[in-house]
């Protein structure tokens, strides 16, 4: 049996519900997804945007809107939902984070920095396991080109499709993140389950990227 945590981006909303399924039917396989905030973040952003909102209220209501996309994603697909992180043999779990958070959320700073993708590194690292990103792009784009491995703290002050509070994470911690694109779920489950394609993001601690 091989276990997964994957974070499964609001960009893929479109087809997310279908990769849930394909992963569901897998054999021998477990997951964890870690839901993004979807719409629901952006609606938080743009009215922390244009009506302002402390940081306090603003991390809490996105972190709720991460609780509405995971009820998006276990509708009709099969999967279940869960208020901690558990591994289990086989399936599909999908995280409800705000009970987990709201009782210890220490390494999650309440800052635009850390959104969904730094709720995954930091169940990842609590439960001592690497984590892959899903998203809409193929991997992490620097000098216009896709680089296959990269070191965390490269990243350190970059724009890139991972947030800045996962970098540090990973820089800190030590852990791994591979992301992927997950537009096309039959491909995506394939690259996931082969490991391979997309971006290995290193942190400290962990074998030296290739050239």
């Amino acid at each position: 049996m091989s276990f997964h945590i994957v974070k499964m981006g609001g960009s893929l909303i479109s087809n997310a519900r279908e990769t849930i399924r394909l992963l569901g039917a897998e054999k021998d396989h477990g997951f964890l997804i870690i839901p993004g905030g979807g719409p629901m973040a952006d609606l938080v952003r743009e009215m922390d945007r244009r009506l302002g909102i402390g940081e306090e209220t603003a991390h809490w209501m996105a972190i709720l809107a991460m609780e509405e996309y995971a009820y998006f994603l276990a509708d009709g697909t099969g999967a279940g939902l869960a208020r901690s992180p558990i591994v289990r043999d086989l399936g599909v779990q999908i995280l409800l984070p705000y009970q987990m958070l709201v009782e210890d959320d220490r390494g999650l700073d309440r800052d635009w920095d850390h959104t969904s993708d730094s709720v995954a590194a930091l169940v990842a690292a609590r439960m001592g396991r690497d984590f892959v990103k899903a998203t809409d792009v193929d991997g992490v784009i620097l000098k216009g080109r896709l680089v296959e491995e990269v070191w965390a703290d490269e990243l350190l002050g970059v724009s890139t499709c991972v947030d800045q509070g996962t970098i540090r994470m990973l820089m800190a911690g030590g852990g791994c993140c591979r992301v992927l694109n997950g537009s096309s779920p039959e491909r995506f489950v394939s690259a996931l389950l082969e490991g391979r394609s997309g971006t290995i993001i290193r942190g400290r601690g962990r074998s030296k990227p290739s050239a």
